[in-house]
């Protein structure tokens, strides 16, 4: 039998270890005066109350983390690997589990909680396969007679990982998976909005056995990712956010010239050419900007559609848009639930007021569902229409800011080259779409857009494999893939001379 809501908020309530930081391979009681209130965005009500970490507990995590580094740094490869499969099986065990916390935390349907559990659950196997495969110390070819050359990867160190509420799981697997790979330790600060799921992490490691201090995780506010950023003993942070905290996260590191990964923002284009099947278009572009309610950096949030075919387009994309079912995440009907927090609502709801002031043209949407969603009575949860806003300017604020909703802006275009202008026009460069029937002619424009993941054809499918990671301010470095392990690594040279 399908476990329901009532259900999952009794898991919550019995098993979750709420009030609780887990450092040195232990739950502790967390001694704080701050409270923080859980809310289930489909209703907006408060379904559990817990204590948030202080800067003190990040002094104990780093300390523990510190000690553990000797050990954890010095086991095999194939030791390493074998604890990120054992994390995978024990996800895999607890999938269910998983999806449910996430749906009434986050609020995104079960199918998309589902994809999410699958590619934590796939990235943590990734790295156990890579790690597993490459040796710790390889020799360099070199034209100099007499002399040898090696390579030797050595784990960064203590690493603070800090991820955001859109995707908590993928994105801490993302960073975690990799970092323990290297042989790093870790202070894993997951987003206070979406902190449930994570909370399961703490107990799955003491199952499988991890060594105590190689991961903490501190339930925490602001306040705790300013100090694991600027802490003595932290050697690496990767960050996961909005670029107005990635700014402040480059300043703290800077104090100590730490090493930092940060994924930021993104205003992504999708241009869909003259020859594209417009019904298959239309798909890829509602699945671009309406998964996750439009909470994702990659988004496709500005659609660029040659002139010809515009007006089709636009008559089809309306018709799909105010099809969609929007409403709780349990529903197996809905396609797209609220957005994740007041906050985030009053955002969007902002951005409606400027496209008004603007003048926008708006296609379908730009409001708030507030009421008899998804037939709740007197429903308070975070939902707004799934919004268009036909023919929008360059110099308009939502063609050019990240709204991080389910708003999507579109420009017609003539040619390739003003396509691929267009396209480019941002400070932001993460990600891309092209949609047309000819490969070769679509691999050309990809190749001319700047961003550092294209999609051909495709909704957003993204692949451990490949490394993640934008240009201009989308950020700095890649994560997933060859990329992502290298991020926790340091680069050793040992030269010699002379017979062996």
């Amino acid at each position: 039998m399908e476990m329901t809501k009532q259900d999952f908020l009794a898991v919550l309530n019995n098993e979750i270890k709420l009030n609780h930081a887990f450092i040195d391979g232990l739950w502790c009681d967390i001694e704080s005066d701050m409270e923080h209130s859980l809310i289930d965005p489909s209703i907006g009500q408060v379904i559990a109350t817990t204590k948030l970490c202080l800067t003190k507990h990040v002094d104990s995590a780093a300390n523990a983390a510190k000690a553990a580094f000797v050990g954890w740094s010095q086991t095999t490869r194939q030791q390493r690997a074998d604890y990120l499969n054992a994390i995978a099986s024990a996800m895999s065990a607890r999938f269910d589990t998983l999806v449910g916390l996430s749906v009434l935390n986050n609020g995104k349907p079960i199918e998309e909680a589902k994809i999410d559990v699958s590619d934590a659950i796939a990235c943590y196997q990734y790295y156990a396969d890579l790690i597993s495969q490459q040796p710790q110390r390889t020799q360099v070819t070199t034209k100099e007679e007499g002399v040898k050359l090696y390579k030797v990867l050595e784990p960064v160190g203590v690493c603070a990982l800090i991820v955001p509420w859109n995707f908590p799981m993928v994105t801490t697997a993302w960073k975690l998976a990799p970092a323990l790979a290297a042989g790093c330790t870790v202070i894993l600060k997951p987003s206070e909005i979406t902190l449930i799921p994570e909370l399961v992490l703490g107990d799955i490691l003491i199952e499988i056995g991890l060594p105590k201090g190689v991961v903490n995780i501190l339930p925490g506010a602001a306040e705790v990712g300013t100090a694991m950023t600027m802490h003595p003993l932290v050697d690496k942070v990767s960050f996961t956010g909005s670029n107005a905290v990635g700014e402040k996260v480059m300043r703290q590191a800077s104090s100590s010239i730490k090493d930092i990964s940060l994924e930021l923002g993104g205003k992504s284009a999708i241009i869909v050419c003259e020859d594209a099947d417009i019904n298959s278009a239309c798909d890829i572009i509602i699945a671009g900007i309406f998964f996750n309610a439009g909470q994702i950096c990659s988004a496709t949030s500005r659609l660029l559609v040659h002139k010809n075919i515009a007006d089709d387009l636009y008559q089809i994309l309306r018709k799909k848009t105010q099809e969609l079912v929007v409403g709780d995440g349990f529903d197996s009907d809905t396609i797209m639930g609220p957005l994740v927090s007041e906050q985030q609502l009053k955002q969007v709801q902002q951005y409606f007021g400027i496209a008004k002031q603007e003048g926008l043209s708006c296609l379908t949407g730009g409001k708030l569902m507030r009421a008899d969603v998804n037939n709740l009575e007197n429903n308070k949860g975070y939902f707004v229409e799934p919004t268009v806003y036909m023919n929008v300017p360059r110099s308009s604020r939502l063609w050019k800011e990240e709204v991080f909703g389910p708003v999507l802006v579109t420009h017609e275009f003539s040619t390739d080259q003003e396509a691929i202008i267009l396209a480019n026009d941002s400070k932001y460069a993460l990600a891309a779409t092209v949609v047309s029937r000819n490969e070769s002619h679509a691999m050309e424009m990809a190749l001319q857009i700047k961003a550092g993941h294209i999609w051909i054809n495709e909704i957003q499918i993204v692949l451990p494999e490949a490394g993640w990671g934008g240009f201009k301010q989308s950020g700095i470095g890649r994560e997933l893939g060859e990329d992502g392990l290298a991020a926790y690594q340091l680069s050793k040279h040992i030269l010699l001379t002379g017979s062996e």
